[in-house]
């Protein structure tokens, strides 16, 4: 059976993202943020943030749950960090894992930021295994990534192009030529479908990435990356997660 799920509410990221829950199109100002109308209800989707308390999430490592993020005006809050990997309020991640589902939510980067969305992730915080960055000790995360970044001034989309810009699965499939960004500090739309193995990446109303689980083009795609070296890489069920990005430098409040 397929989950619907959605974000309501905003996540307020000053150099990172600001993700805010969408259904089809915004919600207006009119429109109370972190609730479900009826006809969301009935579709299926279920709330992920109340915009009150952090029910239903917890931080990817324990030890940061006592740094970790704030609510402000209904919004979620990462305090400043130094750029590094667990500074600032590090990852979050939800509660449920998730097998089937829609997930869509609404973000605005800051002018060289840097973030994105983890799912089918695997976590690793007491089964250390191949280090994924430099200074990783083999606990960080292993996911997909929706890669959330500001396309025109960060320098990992400068320096490795399309696999690494807003809407790729990050590191593995590039967007394809139909993807229409707004600039920094305007919001986009965004959205993650996994239904059985196929997967897609949307972004303001267009489809830019369809893969399919153990298919041709993503095994080669991992074959030829970081990935290929982690066992059971990107398997079903998982927890979907908001990441501090760790090529994330600026630095400042989330």
């Amino acid at each position: 059976m397929k989950n619907n799920i959605q974000l309501s509410g905003r996540i307020i990221t000053l150099t990172l993202l600001i993700l805010k829950a969408v259904y089809g199109q915004a919600q207006t100002a009119s429109t109370p943020v972190n609730t479900l109308s009826a006809a969301e209800k009935q579709a299926g989707w279920k709330l992920l943030f109340d915009g009150k308390t952090l029910n239903g999430w917890h931080s990817y490592y324990e030890a940061d749950k006592s740094k970790g993020w704030t609510i402000e005006d209904g919004c979620l809050k990462n305090p400043k960090g130094t750029g590094r990997p667990r500074t600032g309020g590090g990852d979050i991640m939800t509660d449920e894992t998730f097998k089937d589902f829609e997930f869509s939510w609404e973000w605005s980067i800051q002018q060289g930021g840097n973030s994105g969305v983890y799912y089918l992730m695997q976590e690793r915080q007491h089964n250390p295994g191949t280090l994924m960055y430099m200074g990783d000790d083999g606990t960080s995360p292993v996911s997909f990534e929706y890669q959330l970044v500001d396309d025109e001034r960060h320098q990992d989309v400068l320096q490795n192009g399309p696999i690494r810009s807003t809407g790729s699965l990050y590191s593995l499939i590039p967007p394809n030529d139909s993807k229409k960004l707004k600039p920094a500090g305007e919001f986009n739309q965004s959205r993650i479908i996994v239904q059985g193995n196929h997967v897609e990446h949307w972004l303001n109303g267009t489809r830019i990435v369809s893969f399919e689980l153990g298919g041709e083009t993503l095994l080669k795609a991992i074959a030829n990356s970081k990935y290929k070296s982690v066992p059971n890489f990107a398997q079903r069920p998982a927890p979907i997660s908001f990441c501090r990005t760790m090529a994330t430098r600026s630095g400042s409040a989330i």
